[in-house]
């Protein structure tokens, strides 16, 4: 493999090319048993920044790269054939991210990898990215048969747009305050995630208080795709600080399960920080176990200098 072989996709090209990269995801996910690219990425190709950009390596790999946030930072995701998951396409890839990164003022890189193993950490550690966080999907049967007990006075509603729009960023954004990516979250951001094709305001579930809006459960519905069953996520769940240790967040997550099997889910998934032993204890308390480790590796890139 050389050089020659990569091939820089512009964000004027998207549209063109994404059948190419929706089939090597298809082989990955059938030589995996699941997609190596996130929604971040498919929503990017359907709605670039102008800073994004993409890369193939013949008809075997592709990496993508996106501004990520305010901050001088990026994301990017890649789709690699067993056969291109070695040092050499991998570093290829790799390069020129980093190139395009600092050719627009550097800043972090981080690269995710879905299902990474200890020869992506070696493969990426000889490029210069070092782990930075890693992730669990964790899949639980359904029904879980545990019974929902709320506290005491907690009324719960599905989301209304438009009505529950502000309320609820004011939760996310308290529930989440030191969350790289689930906080921070503007009208903007809701208004996309909402566009989706999966969105389902009935699946967006509302717990309320005396004092207002106290926690919430946004689950997504995916349907079978071998090797998965039908599956449903909990999206995002938080409850806002002063309900903490209430039970609340217990309550939400066995009540959307409920709901997901009621439309139809055969098994239930969700994702979690490695990190965060208190949410993975109360998830492995309710029947949840870690079924995937995705990990994002990251290096700092120094932006070009002109002479």
């Amino acid at each position: 493999m050389t050089t020659e072989a990569l091939t820089r996709v512009d964000p004027s090209e998207f549209s063109g090319r994404q059948p190419v990269i929706a089939a090597l995801d298809a082989a990955a996910r059938a030589a995996d048993g699941h997609s190596a690219l996130g929604d971040a990425v498919w929503r990017d190709l359907a709605h670039p920044g102008a800073d994004s950009a993409g890369f193939l390596v013949d008809a075997s790999a592709y990496l993508h790269v996106a501004r990520h946030g305010a901050e001088p930072a990026f994301t990017a995701g890649t789709v690699r054939l067993p056969e291109a998951r070695g040092y050499e396409v991998t570093t290829i890839l790799l390069e020129a991210a980093v190139a395009h990164v600092a050719a627009r003022g550097g800043g972090t890189l981080e690269c995710w990898v879905f299902g990474a193993t200890d020869t992506d950490d070696a493969t990426f550690a000889a490029a210069g990215f070092l782990p930075a966080r890693t992730l669990y999907e964790m899949r639980a049967p359904l029904p879980l048969g545990e019974p929902v007990a709320w506290p005491d006075g907690i009324e719960v509603r599905s989301f209304v747009p438009g009505r529950d729009d502000t309320e609820w960023l004011r939760v996310n954004n308290r529930a989440f305050a030191s969350h790289t990516d689930q906080g921070g979250w503007t009208e903007a951001t809701l208004r996309t995630r909402m566009a989706e094709p999966w969105f389902d305001p009935g699946l967006f579930l509302l717990a309320f208080d005396d004092a207002g809006m106290a926690g919430f459960n946004w689950l997504k519905l995916h349907p079978a795709l071998a090797p998965d069953p039908s599956l449903g996520e909990i999206y995002v769940i938080g409850v806002d600080p002063r309900t903490q240790g209430t039970g609340l967040g217990r309550a939400l997550a066995l009540n959307g399960l409920d709901r997901v099997r009621a439309a139809g889910a055969a098994a239930a998934m969700l994702f979690c920080a490695a990190d965060n032993t208190g949410a993975l204890a109360l998830y492995r308390s309710i029947g949840f176990a870690v079924h995937r480790t995705d990990r994002a590796y990251a290096r700092d890139i120094e932006p070009v200098t002109t002479t």
